[in-house]
């Protein structure tokens, strides 16, 4: 089992995770799929970076609010996905590219999912940014919080006694003196 001696307390990381996970979804779910009542749209874009060069071309304040907001909309996958998942001891880049990988299949599958909405356009460029913040999160929060919990979780030295699964103080740990051969 990939739990190991902290069991209830891997339990309750993975519950909270997935819970804040799908809280997430939730809230991404009703912000991007909803109908909007539009006098007029624009049409969908497939050219890469097509429609962060017209953000550009808008100033920058503009331009730093829908970047941002694209950047920003999927970002807290970057950290929510490994949460629910809640392993401490996993190949960094591993965790990068499925967690990055997730975050651009969910991403796809809201852009293809505003099809069908009125109101909601297409765009290739919303993709890239969201797993771009999906992939920025991830690599500046994650391996920081894997290592302070890995800090927490080891043993102390052998002089100082190590800690039972609930936190409480173990003792120094015994010795066994050497036992003679029997007659």
């Amino acid at each position: 089992m990939r739990q190991g001696p902290g069991g209830k307390a891997v339990t309750l990381f993975r519950v909270v995770g997935f819970t804040l996970l799908l809280a997430h979804l939730v809230i991404v779910g009703w912000l991007t799929l909803r109908p909007l009542d539009v006098p007029w749209i624009t049409a969908a874009n497939f050219t890469p970076l097509d429609g962060i060069k017209a953000d550009l071309a808008l100033g920058p304040a503009a331009a730093v609010r829908r970047i941002g907001a694209g950047l920003l909309l999927l970002a807290p996958l970057g950290f929510l996905l490994p949460m629910a998942d809640a392993r401490l001891t996993v190949s960094p880049w591993a965790s990068l590219v499925r967690t990055t990988a997730a975050g651009a299949l969910i991403s796809l599958a809201i852009e293809l999912g505003q099809t069908g909405v009125p109101g909601q356009v297409v765009d290739i460029d919303s993709l890239l940014l969201n797993t771009a913040g999906v992939l920025l999160t991830h690599l500046l929060v994650v391996p920081f919080v894997r290592a302070r919990l890995r800090q927490r979780r080891r043993p102390a030295s052998a002089g100082e006694g190590a800690e039972r699964a609930d936190g409480t103080p173990q003792g120094a740990t015994p010795t066994i003196t050497r036992v003679g051969v029997a007659p």
